[in-house]
């Protein structure tokens, strides 16, 4: 039998976080534990029929059986627009400044292949979204980690990072309202993150996938485009799986200055062909008639953030109560690591929660709570977890 060598980059990949937790949750189901799992952001609940009806109307058109646009539908692209200046003051131009993507993943997966080549250097604000580094890899380029502590609220010390690293990058990865650690970003930080960018001449890449998951709107999470100077410099990433419960629809959106949103169009063109425009169609109902329905889910989620945070006082474990995100970023015991202590949690307890070193070495001392699961789950699941 032949011996197929695979590519050295497949070598230098980590093991998938959210893969290897799969392989162990499935290890102990198989002994009839009753798992209750807390790791992956996946929401529990539907998809709304207004947006399943829209779908449902749009399959059945003969036009969408065919290869769709490569940028996306021009109508999603205009709703786009539409709902970027409704919801954040920011004038984008459809044809030029808008991409559709198959999800924000795919979006930011290969966004480096556009603007990075073997031996770039590319900074990564860490605990962070596993795909950065990765696609970064993939593409030959090096990763410098910057890392997020609590001592800075979970924001990179901008000022800590040299100017020799500054001068070499070219890409900045980062992603507010934050995944894992639930952290938003003030005005303040965008302004000077930028000023810094367009003095060196570094990409922003923001990751602005829970800007909609929000718990107070009086603080409502910013984009980048909202700050004077983000268009020289800036890309988003938007997706509307968290929003509107459509994880598994993979529709998404990369929005900013047009050279980098046309550099990453000319990789996908090439790659893959664009989203089925049924899908489509059913976003754009989405975007256009779903604010509703996102803050029915907001306040579904607070309550669970309460139900969470206050079970985590009485078990006397030190959490940050989101301000945004689904996920709660919680200290590990006194004494323990992050990957013993989440191992003996799925172990003895089949409650399923994430090591926050899984995010990088700075997540080392934490693990991450998903609330996507009802509140007498949420409730079970503490309680098992208080018994350790």
């Amino acid at each position: 039998m032949p011996n197929f060598k695979p590519a050295r980059r497949l070598a230098q990949l980590p093991p998938y976080l959210f893969a290897e937790i799969d392989r162990v949750k499935n290890e102990v189901k198989a002994k009839g534990v009753d798992i209750i799992d807390l790791g992956v952001g996946d929401p529990d609940l539907p998809t709304p029929d207004f947006i399943i009806q829209s779908m449902n109307k749009a399959v059945a058109k003969s036009e969408h059986h065919r290869y769709p646009s490569y940028s996306g539908l021009n109508s999603f692209r205009e709703c786009v627009a539409r709902w970027y200046k409704s919801r954040f003051g920011v004038t984008l131009d459809p044809t030029s400044q808008v991409l559709s993507l198959i999800g924000s993943k795919e979006g930011l997966a290969h966004f480096p292949l556009a603007f990075v080549d073997p031996g770039d250097l590319v900074m990564t604000s860490t605990p962070n979204y596993p795909v950065y580094p990765i696609a970064t890899m993939f593409a030959g380029g090096e990763t410098h980690f910057v890392p997020l502590t609590e001592s800075t609220d979970f924001l990179p010390d901008l000022d800590a990072i040299p100017e020799d690293v500054w001068k070499r990058a070219k890409i900045f990865f980062l992603n507010y309202p934050n995944n894992p650690t639930s952290a938003m970003a003030p005005r303040s930080f965008y302004e000077k993150l930028i000023a810094k960018a367009r003095e060196f001449g570094t990409i922003l890449v923001h990751d602005a996938a829970y800007s909609e998951m929000y718990y107070n709107p009086a603080n409502k999470p910013l984009s980048i485009l909202e700050i004077p100077g983000a268009m020289d410099v800036a890309i988003e990433f938007h997706s509307l799986s968290k929003t509107y419960n459509m994880t598994g629809w993979r529709v998404g959106m990369a929005v900013g200055n047009q050279e980098l949103v046309q550099g990453l169009g000319k990789i996908k063109s090439n790659i893959d062909s664009g989203i089925f425009q049924a899908v489509q169609e059913a976003g754009i109902t989405a975007l256009d008639h779903g604010e509703a329905f996102a803050q029915e889910m907001r306040d579904i989620y607070k309550g669970r953030r309460d139900v969470v945070v206050a079970e985590l006082a009485k078990i006397g474990l030190e959490c940050r109560s989101p301000e945004a995100t689904f996920y709660v970023w919680t200290k590990v015991p006194q004494g323990r690591d992050s990957t013993g202590f989440v191992a003996e949690v799925l172990q003895k307890t089949g409650v399923v929660v994430t090591p926050g070193n899984g995010f990088g070495t700075p997540g080392e001392g934490y693990f991450r709570i998903a609330l996507t699961v009802g509140e007498d789950r949420l409730l079970e699941a503490l309680a098992r977890i208080a018994k350790l």
